[in-house]
């Protein structure tokens, strides 16, 4: 049985795929990470590129042999910082904070993680996006650092999909958007949510799996909602 790895495996969303896949597939190895690193995970930091290159070197000591990677993480604010009303409170140090986190460290991670992979190898590969991260779809402004950094990542995406079609035929990427989730990221946004349009990190896990299921081996490069519907980018 091949192994699952879940980035971000403490997270909301994140511990709902570790949970949903260890059921579905007790036979397989559900590795994850986290920060810290603690409860039987990978530590792996994702601002960090030392630690992204530590971690993809642990795994090669652990014959890794992937069918389905899921990355899980993001980041929307903290104590100090929160998503911008207007262009007045655009920070530079939080831009590109954001910019690293949800863009720049799946992307490099991904790019190790490519290199442990046979050319024939058949991975589906599914990363957490956001609406709010397509272009077309921006109507209403705001949140500048995080559309910013998910429709970069985005495009990361779709230019990494372009590439692996010619090289690693059966790797299929896919961007998510997983609806709110009643997680730590939203739980500041939550009041003006409709109760039946916020989603139980389970719930969320679940749609986001049968999606997957739905499309595996189909067109790579894809911008998906949790419902299956396409995003435009």
């Amino acid at each position: 049985m091949a192994d699952k790895l879940i980035i971000g495996a403490s997270g909301g969303i994140g511990g709902a795929f570790r949970r949903q896949l260890g059921a579905r597939y007790p036979e397989a190895r559900v590795l994850g990470t986290s920060r810290s690193g603690a409860d039987g995970l990978f530590a792996l930091d994702l601002s960090d590129s030392r630690s992204i290159d530590s971690f993809v070197e642990a795994l090669a000591t652990q014959e890794f042999k992937p069918d389905q990677i899921l990355i899980a993480t993001g980041l929307l604010h903290t104590e100090e910082h929160g998503p911008e009303k207007s262009y007045r409170g655009l920070n530079a140090d939080w831009l590109a904070q954001v910019m690293q986190v949800n863009a720049t460290g799946p992307i490099y991670l991904l790019s190790r993680l490519i290199g442990l992979l046979d050319r024939s190898a058949q991975v589906q590969i599914g990363v957490l996006s956001a609406r709010v991260g397509s272009i077309s779809d921006n109507r209403l402004g705001g949140w500048y650092a995080y559309r910013a950094s998910k429709a970069a990542l985005n495009m990361y995406l779709k230019t990494l999909a372009i590439e692996l079609a010619r090289t690693h035929k059966q790797v299929q990427i896919l961007s998510l958007h997983p609806g709110t989730t009643d997680t730590a990221l939203s739980k500041p946004f939550q009041a003006r949510v409709p109760e039946d349009k916020l989603f139980t990190p389970e719930f969320a896990a679940q749609c986001l799996l049968e999606v997957m299921q739905q499309v595996a081996g189909g067109e790579s490069g894809q911008f998906l909602a949790w419902d299956g519907k396409p995003i435009p980018w």
